[in-house]
């Protein structure tokens, strides 16, 4: 059930031709493609922010959730050809291409000396130069440094290029990983599901049905994950509803889903940069329709690196209860243009959420509370 809105939040949702909709959430209804859309082109955001605030207060109250974290993108030397990144380098030797030695990424870690941290997000291209030893020894000495620190590691994408390239079943990758390390996997990748969108923007990475079932696989070994979708290149609103469908749908098998991320598309530094990027608003309207449309999935976060703060903070009333972290060193946005700080102190970050009129509350990556306010 929704948490109840109030009289003027009654007002404004019928004023704004959603009552249909508020009345099927009170049901406890499921909303579907053509109700997604519909939230989708609403001119009233504000309604549609009520609608999306009701869900999240009646999960997290005024809670909003942060972590302590440093994101390690070891290399970004990359087979797939994605139009719309900025980060990748199609081959070794590119004069912007990076592959760290095991000890420069690991170095990442051991370098903050000691202070407090949770988790090590680690993203990378698909290095065809790598063995897949480089991997497993990346996490292993990581754990070595700091044993009590989370490893978030591999996108979906990445796990599939691992099983191809290294003539592994998925399985056998996240076995293997697991060993050495991983306690999770980030929800990269997903880009957009539908086949007409997915064909243009990312063709020659692993498909949509093929992201999926590295997460299903991942979810019944017990692994949890995120998920994500790109939003504002050249997806249709009903692309956007449908990919969120089809990931509630694997929540529903599977349960594994913790997270999930929309991910604005930035336009510097690649082939679509004439591409005007999706405004406050569409994000707003997004974060809020994917609040109620994915009603299986416990939490939603505003990457603030990727938004910028003052839009993360506004998120907060629109279905959004998580910020992500500190998040040290973040590459793969600042390449697309993000002029977003390279990190926020835990203070900042508390300061930021109290400023929203929410309550910080610090994670850890499986959303045990370290410490309250």
């Amino acid at each position: 059930m929704m948490a109840e809105l109030s009289a003027p939040a009654q007002k404004v949702v019928a004023l704004a031709g959603l009552g249909d909709l508020a009345e099927k959430l009170a049901a406890g209804e499921r909303l579907d493609l053509a109700d997604g859309v519909r939230l989708l082109e609403t001119p009233d955001v504000a309604a549609l922010g009520a609608l999306a605030n009701a869900a999240r207060e009646r999960l997290h109250g005024d809670v909003t959730y942060f972590n302590r974290n440093l994101h390690i993108n070891a290399t970004n030397v990359c087979e797939a050809d994605c139009i719309f990144c900025s980060f990748a380098r199609l081959e070794t030797g590119h004069p912007d291409a990076y592959t760290m030695t095991l000890d420069e990424a690991v170095g990442r870690l051991r370098s903050l000396d000691g202070a407090f941290l949770t988790e090590v997000h680690i993203v990378n291209g698909l290095n065809p130069d790598l063995p897949f030893s480089y991997y497993t020894d990346l996490l292993s000495a990581l754990k070595a440094v700091r044993p009590d620190v989370h490893l978030k590691a591999f996108t979906a994408v990445e796990i599939a290029y691992f099983a191809e390239k290294y003539g592994m079943t998925t399985e056998e990758v996240l076995r293997a990983l697991v060993a050495a390390g991983l306690g999770s996997l980030p929800g990269g990748g997903a880009e957009v599901f539908a086949d007409r969108a997915r064909r243009k923007l990312c063709a020659d990475k692993v498909s949509a049905d093929g992201w999926l079932d590295v997460h299903r696989v991942a979810h019944r070994m017990g692994l949890r994950s995120n998920c994500t979708l790109l939003y504002g290149s050249i997806e249709t609103l009903e692309e956007r509803v449908d990919h969120l469908l089809r990931l509630r749908d694997l929540q529903d098998e599977t349960g594994g889903f913790q997270t999930f991320i929309p991910l604005k598309f930035h336009a510097e530094n690649n082939r679509l940069e004439k591409l005007p990027e999706p405004t406050a608003l569409d994000t707003l309207r997004l974060f809020a329709t994917a609040r109620l449309v994915l009603d299986n999935i416990p939490h939603l976060k505003a990457y603030w690196p990727m938004l910028g703060t003052k839009v993360a903070q506004l998120s907060l009333w629109y279905g959004v209860d998580d910020l992500d972290g500190t998040v040290r060193e973040e590459r793969i946005y600042h390449m697309a243009g993000a002029s977003t700080p390279q990190m926020l102190g835990r203070d900042q970050l508390m300061a930021l959420i109290r400023a929203a009129g929410r309550i910080p509350v610090e994670r850890d990556t499986h959303y045990a509370v370290v410490a309250e306010s």
